[in-house]
């Protein structure tokens, strides 16, 4: 048997609604369902930093309610102990952590391919 695939979710966040946890959770899930290993930013930020962003708009000053220091810390360690791919959703170009995510990524000769293509079925590995 293999092993599955790790994978890496990156994308936008901040200014989109609930900062985008919807979408970070539907592609986790849809990644599951196909086998893979998926480390979830939000799961990650709601689970072991507490924040929930249920009705928030995605422009609060997030301040004193997580530490994006160590969030980002624990989503770039995975990349790099752990990561196959990441794989980035819809609008991550405009997003500084997750264009962060991607370059490291890259210097790691990681792959980086896109979320959809890779829950679609169309990106293969």
């Amino acid at each position: 048997m293999t092993r599955p695939l790790h994978v890496y979710l990156a994308g936008p966040m901040t200014g989109i609604a609930e900062f985008n946890f919807p979408a970070f959770d539907a592609a986790a899930e849809a990644l599951r369902d196909r086998g893979h290993v998926v480390f979830n930013p939000a799961e990650n930020d709601r689970d072991k930093h507490g924040f929930d962003p249920t009705g928030m708009t995605g422009h609060e000053d997030l301040t004193g309610i997580l530490d994006r220091r160590k969030a980002l810390g624990d989503d770039l360690a995975w990349i790099c102990a752990e990561a196959d791919v990441v794989a980035p959703l819809p609008g991550w170009q405009w997003s500084t952590g997750a264009r962060a995510e991607v370059a490291v990524a890259r210097a790691l000769n990681i792959l980086a391919v896109s979320a959809r293509g890779l829950i679609a079925g169309e990106v293969t590995l």
